[in-house]
Order: C-alpha cells, then sequence, then structure tokens
C-alpha cells in the first residue's frame, strides 16, 4: 500500500512513524512534510491547501489512500477534491469538517443528536456577547466560531477581557463567537476513526492546553499529552461511543454528509455527567503522538477501512500495555511572536534514551542544518511500563535537545503518575 499523507506538523509525523512500523505499507509520501519526516516518507513541496495540486499529486504518485492531517485543508476541501479523482481519502468532506470549523454548526449538530454539551449561545454583536456573559456568568468561555490553531478559546473571570477576546473574533470577516456555560471536571480527548456510518474508539488520552507548568498562562496548541488515563471511569470510552460518538455519525449521515475520518470528541467529565466541549474533525496534536505510541494494531489497515466504508469488519483494536507522554519544545516567545531560524541540536542523543522518539513540527533545514520554524518545534514522546517510566523517558530525551529561548512544560502527566504510584485515581 502507498500512503500521501498531507500536512506538516508533529501529528503527520507521529501518522507517517505509525505508518512506516506498518509491513502492509510500501511507500509514504508527504506534502508537504517536515524534515523529520523526510527520514520516513519522500517529500513534496506542495500547498497542503490547494485541494487540486494534492488530488493531482496523488494520481501522479498512483498513491492507495491519502491521509488529510490538519484543519485547514479539510475545512478547504482537500478531502473531496481527492475523492473526485477517485482515491480512498481518510478525513472528512469540507461539509463533514464544518464540526470543527463552526463552533455553531457543531452545536447545531449536537442539539439534533442530543449529545450532551454546554449550553451555549452565537453572537455576531459585542451587545449579545454581553448579554450570554451575564446569562452564564463567570467563569466564562468565549470560543471564536472558526478555526483558530487552537488558541480560539478564552476562559476567564474578567468580563472585560471575555469581551475583548469577543471583540476581537467579531472584527474578523463574518465574525461569529459563541458563549459557552462554564464546565467543571477534567478533560479528556477521545479520537473516533467513522467510515461515514461506524465508529470506532481509540485510547482517551489527556492533553495540557496552557503554556505555563500548573495550567497557567495562555492558551496554546497543546504543550503535552498523556495515555493510558488511569483515573478515567470503567466504560467512559462505551459511553462516549453510544451518546456522543455514534449519534453524531448518524447524524451526519441523515444530513447527507457523511463523517469519514476522526471525530476528535473533547470532553468534560463534569459532576452532572460526559460533556462535549468541542468537536474537531482531525486527530488532535499532540494527543495522537501518545495514543499512536500506544496502539499496536498496524494503523494503515484501520485508516484504509475507514476511508472505504469497511471499518464493520475491522478486527478488535490491539494496545500495548505501557504508558505514553509527549513534552512539547516550543520556540522563544510562543505562543506570542515567535522567534525563528534558531540551530536545533540533540535530537540524536534524545533518541538513544530507551523509549524515546522525537517528532518534529515547527523544525526547517537551512543550509543543511536543523533550525526552528514554529511555534511549537518538536514533540519528545517517551514510553515505559507506567506513566512515572514513560515521564521520565520523555524529559531525558527533553534534556537532551538545545534550542535556544526554548520552553517547554515540566509537569506534563505529573500529577497523573504520582497518582497511580500511589494507587490512586486522579486527573
Amino acid at each position: 500500500m502507498e500512503i500521501l499523507v498531507v500536512g506538516g506538523g508533529a501529528r503527520e509525523h507521529a501518522l507517517v512513524r505509525a505508518l512506516s512500523l506498518d509491513p502492509s505499507v510500501t511507500g509514504l509520501h508527504a506534502a508537504p512534510g517536515n524534515p523529520g519526516i523526510g527520514g520516513l516518507a519522500t517529500l513534496h513541496p506542495i500547498d497542503a491547501l490547494d485541494g487540486a495540486a494534492v488530488a493531482a499529486l496523488a494520481v501522479s504518485l498512483g498513491v492507495d489512500l491519502v491521509v488529510v492531517g490538519p484543519e485547514a485543508p479539510l475545512v478547504a476541501g482537500v478531502a473531496d477534491a481527492v475523492r473526485s479523482a477517485g482515491i480512498p481519502v481518510f478525513g472528512p468532506s469540507a461539509e463533514g469538517a464544518r464540526l470543527e470549523g463552526s463552533k455553531a454548526f457543531a452545536k447545531e449538530v449536537m442539539a439534533a443528536a442530543g449529545v450532551p454539551t454546554a449550553a451555549a449561545r452565537v453572537a455576531t454583536t459585542l451587545d449579545e456577547v454581553a448579554a450570554a456573559l451575564d446569562e452564564f456568568g463567570a467563569p466564562h468561555v468565549v470560543k471564536d466560531d472558526g478555526l483558530a490553531a487552537g488558541k480560539g478559546v478564552v476562559v476567564t473571570s474578567d468580563r472585560t477581557a471575555a469581551l475583548e477576546h469577543a471583540a476581537a473574533c467579531l472584527a474578523k470577516a463574518g465574525g461569529r463567537v459563541v458563549i459557552e456555560e462554564f464546565l467543571d471536571g477534567p478533560e479528556v480527548s477521545l479520537f473516533v476513526v467513522c467510515d461515514g456510518m461506524n465508529g470506532v474508539p481509540l485510547q482517551p488520552a489527556q492533553d495540557f492546553k496552557r503554556v505555563d507548568d500548573d495550567d497557567a498562562g495562555p492558551n496554546t496548541g497543546g504543550m503535552g499529552a498523556y495515555s493510558p488515563l488511569p483515573w478515567a471511569p470503567a466504560g467512559l470510552v462505551d459511553e462516549v461511543l453510544a451518546t456522543v460518538a455514534a449519534p453524531t455519525i448518524a447524524e451526519m449521515a441523515r444530513r447527507g454528509t457523511p463523517f469519514v475520518g476522526v471525530l476528535y470528541c473533547g470532553l468534560a467529565l463534569t459532576s452532572r455527567g460526559v460533556r462535549v466541549v468541542e468537536f474537531n474533525a482531525r486527530f488532535g496534536d499532540p494527543e495522537t503522538q501518545v495514543v499512536l505510541a500506544r496502539l499496536a494494531t498496524p494503523l494503515a489497515g484501520v485508516l484504509m477501512a475507514a476511508a472505504t466504508g469497511a471499518l464493520g469488519a475491522l478486527a478488535p483494536l490491539e494496545w500495548r500495555d505501557e504508558a505514553a507522554v509527549t513534552v512539547v519544545v516550543a520556540s522563544h516567545g510562543y505562543p506570542a511572536t515567535v522567534r525563528s531560524g534558531d540551530p536545533i541540536t540533540g535530537i540524536d542523543d534524545a533518541e538513544k534514551v530507551d523509549g524515546v522518539h522525537v517528532l518534529h513540527a515547527g523544525t526547517a533545514l537551512r543550509d543543511g542544518a536543523l533550525v526552528s520554524s514554529g511555534g511549537r518545534v518538536l514533540s519528545v514522546v517517551g514510553t515505559g511500563a507506567d506513566l512515572t517510566a514513560a515521564r521520565d523517558a520523555a524529559y531525558a530525551g527533553v534534556a537532551r535537545i538545545a534550542l535556544p529561548g526554548s520552553h517547554h512544560r515540566t509537569d506534563i502527566a505529573r500529577r497523573a503518575a504520582e497518582a497511580e504510584s500511589r494507587g490512586h485515581a486522579e486527573a
């Protein structure tokens, strides 16, 4: 099987790495990829948002499957263009990707499907925003309706700050915001692989969205993640499949826009039960890095089954017993003004640590040397017998990497690992 992966971040590097370990995969291509992906796949420097170019590349390469990683190409209809060329695609249509591309559309689908989620109001004026803030009270949850690279959500008890974020969102062309009630409880990410009719859940993970230790500072695209979740309630995956994923898949099919790809269920385990915080239409980053590190079933067959409507015949997924932790190494200034062009060294040394592999995100080659080229630069993944061992491996790997001005969180999975070692369950 020859496969083309669209995208160039650490999530796509994780996908390419997993596919490279699948004996059924005979060739790997990536567009545009990154220097790390280039060690495993042939890179093609095309615009990932150009559906016609991606489809033409897939046809010229004669690939059997195209996997679209990031949200922006999905919302732009890249999967539609490739499907029109007659090639199986893992990734939803532009209409399906509206579950991520529009928070308001996702709320509409959840309401129609009876999916438990936070009460919400859609606002197009500051007066409407102010009324919704007062209706729900603090803490205030304000979400940009459109794509914002994981940085479109503000949760604050400061009403002025909430209004300022809403104003910035509304200033965009066609700007809308969604104001929601605050959901208490720990958050969980669960990916469900879909073929338009069926859903197969992967193992849950938890990510860390804020930039600093102890969940301080602004939201980012994600600073780390871990899996499994020793504290998650028994039966959580089955419950989410039954009450969230299956009804959503059925509702999208009823609308004539069957959802094929990953339904990313962002969940809050509240005092009133499981609630959906958000849907995404693709694998999450950095959760993918730890979930795929634990998946024992070869990945290519799973993705192909989803792309061809054959998940119903797929054997149950198999998982490794070990835990996985990923720590994101970010550039100077991230998530605000990011500095690029800094040299990166020590990746080979990091991968000499038992259980460690390093995935590239914001990297580039300049005069043959590896340099930073984005906000989140590397995902350092550690695996081990339990969360403590996986954390130790990941942070040992991080310690061997040098990137001037870089920063990372030091507390990824710390509380869960400490609780696990004490025999307690704690998020």
